[in-house]
């Protein structure tokens, strides 16, 4: 737990940056072929670099897209349903809302409240935003939480700049 001002000041830099990063991603629109499109550029980005991850795009409910790479396992798609739940519940990515409990001296994990089994504060599951509504969440899980993140906004600026 950061506990030091310093440490604190840097979690809050951290978080004003991805803020601002994520809200930069908007979408006229987005539909299941869009989906397809980012899910299978990450997957393709997965293979490319070798990397043992699952990645899900889910629509409210409805999981539209979904890929395990070689080593990737159940335990994957159990930490994203736990990062997606936080999507859901705060409207952020799951990693801006870790930052945002380390940018307040504490952790998630310390002062959410929550079940620990249901929910996770990790990096990597970021929320799909169409003229500011938010419309589904994409996810990947199996690396470090922040190359989690940095896998899916790249992949979403990546998309960003085909439409």
């Amino acid at each position: 737990m950061p506990n030091s001002d310093s440490a604190i000041l840097d979690e809050s830099a951290r978080l004003e940056e991805l803020r601002r990063r994520e809200r930069a991603i908007q979408f006229d629109s987005f539909d299941h072929d869009d989906a397809f499109s980012l899910g299978s550029h990450l997957r393709d980005q997965a293979i490319e670099r070798d990397l043992p991850i699952a990645v899900s795009i889910v629509f409210g409910d409805q999981r539209v897209f979904h890929a395990g790479m070689p080593g990737a396992s159940a335990d994957n798609d159990a930490w994203l349903e736990r990062k997606f739940r936080v999507v859901r519940r705060w409207g952020e990515s799951s990693f801006v809302v870790g930052t945002l409990f380390r940018s307040r001296g504490t952790t998630f994990e310390q002062s959410s409240r929550l079940d620990l089994d249901l929910f996770a504060a990790h990096g990597g599951a970021v929320p799909l935003f169409v003229r500011g509504s938010m419309i589904g969440i994409v996810g990947v899980s199996g690396l470090a939480q922040a190359d989690d993140h940095e896998l899916v906004l790249d992949a979403l600026e990546w998309l960003k700049g085909q439409q």
